[in-house]
């Protein structure tokens, strides 16, 4: 328990840390949306791309992720699709649910299984990112644009266009080809990687929005109970199924229990869904996520 808590605390110092910045005007209110952009764009391909790069993609894990995985997304989002027919929810309040239930905050994740696996645990968690983020992305984009004027090769587009997806895609070629990187650019990787996480943390704080979290309170519980408690049981409960060993386990049940991404409110904001209610559920995940996952995670260790 003392080892978990001293893993976690200072990841989740760093949450309140830029929260606490943020809110003081410090250094100021241009630095976080440009601290943001320069993460999403440069740095965090950086470290999806190295992991990658270097990931050994024959290895038995990948297979068993990639089954577990693709069972539980598949599952909430068939039942993300009844519901809609049954509550006849229109495309922006959908995809607001689509992604407060499929869309998860790698900051967050790798920044814990870095903490508790090391090495070991980025290039599992960088495996098991090259097959969601994909996924996810385009389930995303295809909820918030259903029954828009959004045409397949427009979406297709802006998949291909988003540097996590394209890191990933990069990544998975280089290792594929046997590509080496030499001649310093290994250790620029490792450099531009190693700023990602402590910045996203602190860029993870700074976009909380307090003040969305009044109003729409039932659907912001359930949303939060679904994706906090709802989605690591069944990442659980799978995973017991298929006997996998603790870090593939630990692994998979922490990225269901994972708070949704801030990247989501961007995403809602671009394409007409509910951004106020999107900020509120972001903002709620993320707090509840402090308590839940040391929690979930001490009853899988």
């Amino acid at each position: 328990m003392t080892q978990l808590l001293a893993s976690l605390w200072p990841l989740f110092a760093l949450i309140l840390g830029g929260y606490v910045l943020r809110r003081a005007g410090f250094p100021n209110a241009e630095f976080w949306p440009g601290a943001e952009r320069i993460n999403y764009f440069v740095l965090f391909p950086a470290l999806l791309f190295s992991s990658l790069a270097g990931a050994p993609l024959n290895s038995p894990a990948l297979a068993r992720v990639a089954l577990c995985v693709g069972v539980v997304l598949g599952v909430a989002w068939l039942g993300l699709i009844v519901l809609r027919r049954w509550l006849d929810w229109p495309a922006a309040r959908f995809g607001v649910f689509v992604q407060s239930t499929l869309r998860f905050n790698t900051y967050i994740g790798l920044a814990t299984v870095g903490a508790l696996f090391g090495g070991e645990g980025l290039t599992l968690m960088a495996l098991l990112l090259a097959i969601t983020v994909p996924a996810v992305n385009i389930l995303s984009v295809q909820a918030l644009t259903s029954g828009g004027s959004l045409n397949r090769r427009a979406q297709l587009l802006i998949l291909l266009k988003n540097p996590l997806i394209l890191a990933c895609l990069l990544g998975v070629a280089a290792n594929l080809s046997g590509l080496r990187l030499g001649g310093g650019m290994d250790n620029l990787l490792t450099l531009l990687a190693a700023s990602s996480l402590p910045l996203g943390l602190l860029c993870v704080g700074a976009a909380l929005q307090p003040q969305n979290l009044h109003g729409e309170t039932r659907a912001l519980l359930i949303s939060t109970l679904v994706r906090l408690i709802l989605m690591p049981l069944g990442a659980w409960l799978l995973v017991g199924l298929l006997g996998m060993p603790t870090m593939e386990r630990v692994t998979l049940v922490l990225f269901f229990a994972l708070p949704c991404a801030p990247t989501a409110y961007v995403l809602a904001r671009q394409y007409g869904g509910d951004a106020h209610l999107m900020a509120g559920v972001i903002t709620l995940q993320t707090l509840l996520a402090m308590l839940t996952l040391p929690v979930l995670l001490l009853l899988v260790l």
